[in-house]
């Protein structure tokens, strides 16, 4: 793969496919083929016993028949036995013949036995056993020492912490494509792996454990790749690295595999029991929502939302359109299901004249046919069913039917279950249906409904938010282009004309963080420091009045909470006057503040003010966030963040998030903003963020007036890597 170089005022240099961007971040994922572990060859399992009641019996035992089943030899490894279950037992790794594909390590000495592992180069090793990263310092020194093992090992390390998941066994006999399962908890996997007693196809299963090594990353990649997969499923309690998640997901989506993912981490109390459980830090909540965002990866709560919503996407095929019709056989269910449905942002268009007009030839004229579509029960029952699913499938207006059936009455659920299957047979709008009833054993309708590849719901709620997921992944990407495409891999040349205003281990001003915004080409007032009364009222005047002035200091950073600016001042002597009024106010309220000076700055009114920053995240690197609110923003607390790279699409879908979007687009007859000249700005503080990744701790534009005729920035601030500082946006 070959990628451009930025470098100014040149014709991009084409170079060799790069290890990292201009951050130091990878732009690719690593090349592992994971085959060789769920397909293995040949599986040692040190530790191995045939003695009764022992979990290592039980473990044991498992592996052997798993991988017997996929056709592999199996070596059992303990130097207490000579033979195990009747098979021949080895003392220790050294003498096991051949090559190794994967090492099962069940003792407690589970380091010395990786090293083994590692020196007969087993492609795969699986540690079981606890006591690492998760249980403190003691631990994460246990596992430093793991990792310093496999670095520039051929051996890959599933786990520490990990369970026996990976060696399930899986029905072959479901079809349709399947889910592949990531976990860092067993147990939170088992009910999606259950699903299969429901009809749904698992394929795989990686319970990652702490990842000293193999991670979310690397099974997500190699589950894209997979022709028989087509949702992969995540519980996750924490991610190892930003930048790896974020490759990963970009590989499903350019495969066009949805990821659906429960993540750990949405309070404190959930961040607490992550590190516990798996050691994983669970980074900031927001930032990772907006990554999944910006990615194309469903987020979802629940377990059962997880299976719901992954066998919804495995199950259909892209939409024609958006059109959904609500077939029920109930005016209060259908109202119920229009209700919730429209409320999750689902259309609901009016079927055709046409199509109302075949409806009422089956369902009594005085039921409502226009969508939600109600034929009150008895049509189900008899040759009518299939007629009136047929005519709502046709109509052009429809492109995914949802049948909520609330309760089992068997002279009209089981017929009805049948036409819903029948149908969905001849069309590829997809036809989700909801079984509310608890009844379902001996239930015909049930079983005709899980035997077959229907989209099926236990709950309104759950079909709602998996059709919403459908919808709104398609949309994405059908749309999507890979941000690592064109990774950059040399800092813009305004980088080292404002290396120099950063180098400092200090806060910049207001003055200095605009110089640096101007440098970029990020528009900003035209301001003038001045250090006296007469430059105060020589300046103003240049400017024009009415004109604002504002003390300059790197160290009072809350100016208007103060009284440190003031607002439309209108003549000279005015100017002169506040000059001295915002020199004793500043010295009250610092002593020791550095002043500069005062900024006489353009006075620019109309528009939205906004906010725009960049943060160092700990887990992301460099992050963008814009809002609205200004001096408010954590008030209102309408934000939305993306984390480089990213083009300016996504840059438009960062701003269409806040719920403030209308203020943009003229609302209440105010003048339209400049969308554009938004974008622009984001764009260019991108480049900011990532040319000084390492050396820029935050960047705080706040406000930014975006009107019809643009956007300025009025205030700035810039801290250098470092530095403690406390922005407008911090909503910690």
């Amino acid at each position: 793969m070959e990628y451009l170089t930025r470098v100014s005022g040149k014709v991009p240099t084409v170079t060799s496919c790069p290890d990292s961007d201009v951050t130091g971040r990878p732009v690719a994922l690593r090349d592992l083929d994971l085959g060789s572990f769920f397909e293995p060859g040949t599986v040692v399992v040190i530790g191995a016993s045939d003695t009764a009641r022992r979990p290592n019996t039980a473990m044991w035992r498992k592996i052997r028949q798993w991988a017997e089943g996929h056709g592999a030899t199996v070596y059992p490894v303990n130097p207490n036995r000579d033979t195990i279950d009747g098979q021949p037992c080895f003392s220790e790794l050294a003498e096991v013949p051949g090559e190794i594909d994967l090492a099962v390590i069940l003792v407690n000495d589970a380091v010395n036995a990786l090293r083994q592992a590692i020196d007969r180069k087993a492609r795969f090793a699986v540690i079981f056993a606890a006591g690492f990263a998760e249980v403190g310092d003691e631990g994460q020194q246990r596992q430093h020492e793991i990792e310093e093992l496999l670095a520039g090992a051929a051996t890959h390390l599933l786990g520490p912490n990990t369970n026996l998941n990976a060696f399930e066994t899986f029905r072959q006999d479901l079809p349709g494509p399947s889910i592949a399962l990531i976990t860092q908890s067993g147990h939170q996997g088992r009910p999606v792996f259950q699903a299969q007693d429901l009809g749904i196809a698992i394929s795989h299963w990686a319970p990652t454990g702490n990842e000293a090594d193999l991670e979310f990353a690397d099974f997500a990649r190699f589950f894209a790749d997979q022709p028989d997969v087509g949702v992969i499923a995540a519980y996750i309690e924490g991610f190892k690295d930003g930048r790896t998640l974020m490759l990963a997901a970009d590989h499903a989506a350019q495969r066009g595999v949805p990821l659906v993912v429960v993540k750990v981490g949405r309070t404190t109390e959930g961040r607490s029991m992550a590190a516990s459980h798996t050691g994983h830090l669970a980074g900031s909540d927001e930032i990772c929502s907006a990554v999944f965002r910006q990615f194309g990866v469903t987020r979802v709560d629940g377990l059962d939302d997880l299976t719901d919503t992954a066998a919804m996407l495995a199950r259909t095929r892209p939409p024609r359109g958006d059109g959904v019709c609500i077939y029920a056989i109930s005016g209060g269910t259908g109202a119920h299901m229009a209700d919730m449905a429209a409320a999750a942002g689902l259309r609901l268009p009016e079927l055709t004249k046409k199509t109302q007009g075949l409806l009422h030839e089956w369902i009594p004229t005085y039921l409502r046919v226009s969508n939600p579509v109600d034929n009150g029960g008895p049509p189900s029952a008899d040759e009518r069913g299939r007629k009136i699913l047929d005519a709502i499938i046709a109509d052009p207006n429809v492109d995914l039917v949802i049948c909520p059936i609330t309760g089992a009455l068997a002279s009209i659920s089981a017929p009805l279950a049948r036409d819903l299957v029948a149908a969905a047979e001849t069309t590829d709008k997809p036809i989700c249906v909801i079984w509310g009833s608890p009844v379902t054993e001996g239930e015909r309708a049930w079983e005709t409904l899980v035997n077959s590849q229907l989209p099926l719901f236990r709950t309104f709620d759950n079909c709602v938010e998996a059709v919403r997921a459908y919808f709104d992944y398609h949309e994405f990407v059908g749309n999507y282009r890979s941000p690592f495409a064109m990774p950059v891999l040399e800092a813009s040349p305004a980088a080292e004309q404002v290396r120099p205003l950063i180098s400092t281990a200090d806060r910049l001003s207001e003055h200095t963080s605009k110089q640096v915004l101007a440098a970029y080409g990020i528009p900003v007032t035209e301001d003038i420091l001045v250090s006296s009364a007469a430059e105060a009222s020589r300046a103003a005047a240049k400017l024009g009045f009415p004109v604002v002035m504002k003390i300059c200091s790197p160290d009072l950073l809350h100016k208007s909470d103060a009284g440190l600016v003031a607002v439309g001042v209108t003549s000279a002597a005015e100017a002169k006057r506040t000059f001295g009024e915002l020199s004793d106010r500043a010295a009250r309220a610092d002593e020791a503040a550095r002043v500069e000076g005062v900024l006489v700055c353009e006075m620019v009114s109309g528009g939205v003010e906004a906010v725009v920053g960049v943060s160092n995240d700990d887990f992301f690197g460099p992050t963008v966030m814009f809002g609205l609110g200004g001096v408010f923003v954590e008030v209102l607390r309408d934000i939305s963040f993306r984390v480089p790279p990213f083009d300016r699409r996504e840059a438009h879908r960062m701003i269409e998030e806040i719920r403030g979007l209308p203020l943009l687009r003229g609302a209440r007859g105010r003048p339209t903003a400049d969308i554009d000249a938004l974008v622009d700005v984001l764009m260019r503080v991108q480049t900011l963020a990532v040319d000084h990744a390492s050396t820029v701790a935050e960047v705080d534009i706040n406000p930014l007036l975006v009107s019809e005729r643009g956007a300025v920035a009025l205030d700035a601030l810039v801290v250098p890597s470092g530095q403690q500082s406390e922005p407008a946006w911090d909503l910690r």
